[in-house]
């Protein structure tokens, strides 16, 4: 069963959890190591969305619907 590829807000929600827990200090350290792995393939699974969206976004469409690249 293939699964269902999360959205930017359910990925940081769950890079929040897994800061919170780890913050909370109330974790193995076998764990912590693996939550924090987690959270830095998640961290930079966001920072790609991120980068996606904002070259998405420095775009200007046209009256003519012609796009213009912004200096950003």
């Amino acid at each position: 069963m293939a699964s269902k590829k999360k959205t930017f807000e359910e990925n940081l929600q769950d890079l929040e959890a897994i800061v919170t827990k780890l913050e909370n200090g109330d974790v193995a350290l076998e764990e912590a190591i693996a939550e924090f792995q987690k959270g830095m393939v998640l961290s930079k699974e966001l920072q790609k969305t991120l980068a996606e969206a904002e070259k998405t976004l420095v775009k200007v469409v046209q009256a003519d619907g012609t796009e213009t690249e912004l200096d950003a």
